[in-house]
This record gives C-alpha cells, structure tokens and sequence, in this order.
C-alpha cells in the first residue's frame, strides 16, 4: 500500500520505529497464511480495520486480494468480514467516498467488499476482495437522527459443518426474538462446503443480525460458534444470543455501533475544518482509549454531550482538513 515506509527495530527488540511512505494503493494480493498463527489467529476483518481508514488517500483506487484468511468463527475479537460489508459501503458514503454521480459515468464505483470463498477459524482458506475509490478530501457529517427501527435483516453462513440444518436452526431461533417485537423480520441462510460453494477446512459458524431504521441508521451484532468452549452450544442458543446481542445495540442507540465508533470518529477527525457530528450510545473502552490517542497525535479534542432523555452520547469536532495531495484536484 505504500512507497518508502521503512521500519526500524532495535537489538534488544524493545523499541519499533517506524517512518511511513507515501500511500500508493493500486493492486495487492496478501496471503494471509505467512502471518497467522494457528493457536491465536487473528479475523480477515482485523487487517480490513486497519486498512480502511487509509485507503481513500492513495495516488491510486485500492484492490486488495486476501487469501488463506479466516472469515469465519471468531468471536470477541474483532469485527467479520460480513460486519465490513455491511457497514464500509454506508460509513463511506457519510464522508463522501465513493457517491453515485448519475451525470458522470467515469465515477469510480462506489466502496465494496466480496467475499469470494469462506474459511473458519483457525486454518482459514479463505478469499476476501476489498475495493475502495480515492478522494480529495472528505466530507464532514451531521449524523444525530437515528430514527426508529423498522426492520431487521440477518445471515447465518456455516462452513464445513455435516448437517446443514444448523444454520437453520440458528436462523429459526432468532427470528423467533425480534417477532414478538416486530413482522418484518428476514434472515438468510448460507452452507458452505468443500464440495459447494468452496471452504477451507475448519467448521465454524456465524451469525449477524442488523436492525435498520427509518432515517437509514444501520446496528449490528454478530455471534458465532468456532471455539472449542462454544462448539457445546446449541444453534438456537447461537441464535437467540445473537438477538439478544442485537437487543442490547438499539436500547444503546445512536447512529452508529459499539464496534463502528473507533473507525467513524478517526474519519471525522480528517475531515475538513468544520464541525462534525455523530450521535453513539454507550462509549466503549476501546473507542474512549482511540479518543485519546486523536487528541495526541493529531490535536483533535472531541466535544462530549450526554444526552439524558435518549441515554446517548452527541460526539462533535472540528476536523484536521487532511488532503489527498495524490488526487488531482477538478
């Protein structure tokens, strides 16, 4: 992805230095395999957290191929795969990357993820295919109406599993949830073998769920069955935890969830000099400690207000006004 970055390591091993290069993007091909490891393996979705919030800034359009990953049977973690593909399409366009343009048709194509084989933790054999278009700069946002939830879709993929009923099951066990709530439920089920559809050899299986809402807000939660401790637990039980996982997220509220929070708050801090806003339920850990890392290195000091008649957070800033001096200017 870059140009020059060189990476210094002292003798005794305690100290990295690292001095970046200049974002490249254009087309990469990583196998995952040289890097995992097998007793503590890491999600494909793990890189892709890393990767996203540089790619709108290369001299070129970003393709990255990654094979031998795990997309599958990870849990605690890091966000899947599937998360990324649900969410980098509509987080990006927030900011500007990658909108439709009816009067051009030389527009790039707008962000995507693809997910070309599947493979469960931890031998993986996988294949994931990212793309994301470059820009200029981006755009600022004003997202503080999380409207109210009008349906809720879901997809449950297993792999490599002998009966295919399982994510069925699973499937049947969540809906069960979200119907005494509301009708317009639907979640698809996905079986993966080595001889349909292509896997690797590790059974697994994953669920996501995400509820949409009337101003086009998007939550998530997701669950899976690939850990040895998990692999006793019923598919209704993977199921209805799932719901519940989902359940938690909306009483949450705002307009973005726990795990999208650390990604969309370091995009609005490269935004152009003018104020951003979002609105997101509880804080994480992790998203509170992202917080103080922006305010460090590059002086973005986020404005905090609580909001105590809907128990959420109104996060605002003034962006940095980082360029992609890569991008020729129109």
């Amino acid at each position: 992805m870059t140009n020059g970055s060189q990476l210094e390591i002292n003798t005794a091993g305690t100290q990295l230095r690292f001095q970046p290069g200049l974002l490249t993007g254009g087309v990469i091909e990583h196998d995952c395999s040289n890097s995992r490891n097998e007793e503590n393996p890491h999600h494909v979705g793990w890189l892709v957290q890393g990767i996203l919030p540089l790619a709108p800034f290369g001299k070129e359009a970003l393709q990255v191929t990654f094979t031998n990953c795990v997309t599958d049977g990870l849990e605690h973690r890091d966000p899947s795969i599937d998360y990324w593909k649900k969410h980098m399409t509509i987080l990006f366009q927030q900011f500007g990357i990658g909108l439709p343009d009816p009067n051009d048709f030389l527009a790039d194509s707008p962000p995507a993820i693809h997910i070309r084989q599947r493979g469960g933790a931890p031998r993986g054999g996988g294949q994931v295919e990212l793309y994301c278009p470059i820009v200029t700069e981006l755009q600022s946002i004003d997202w503080a109406d999380p409207g109210l939830i009008k349906r809720v879709r879901g997809t449950v993929v297993s792999t490599q599993l002998i009966s295919s009923s399982t994510a069925a099951r699973a499937a049947y066990a969540a809906k069960g949830v979200f119907h005494r709530l509301l009708p317009d439920v639907w979640i698809h089920t996905d079986a993966h073998t080595i001889k349909q559809h292509k896997c690797g050899p590790s059974p697994a299986v994953s669920i996501l769920l995400t509820a949409e809402s009337t101003t086009g807000v998007m939550l998530s939660a997701e669950a899976c069955l690939g850990d040895q401790k998990q692999q006793r637990e019923a598919p209704e039980e993977l199921g209805q935890r799932a719901a519940c996982a989902l359940l938690e997220e909306i009483r949450r509220g705002g307009c973005i969830d726990t795990d999208l929070q650390a990604t969309a708050l370091l995009l609005m801090c490269l935004t152009p000099q003018d104020v951003s806003r979002v609105r997101v339920g509880t804080l994480s850990q992790y998203t509170i400690h992202c917080l103080r890392l922006y305010k460090e290195l590059m002086g973005v000091e986020f404005k905090v207000q609580p909001d105590m008649d809907t128990k959420t957070v109104l996060l605002s800033c003034l962006g940095v006004g980082y360029r992609n001096n890569a991008k020729a200017s129109t």
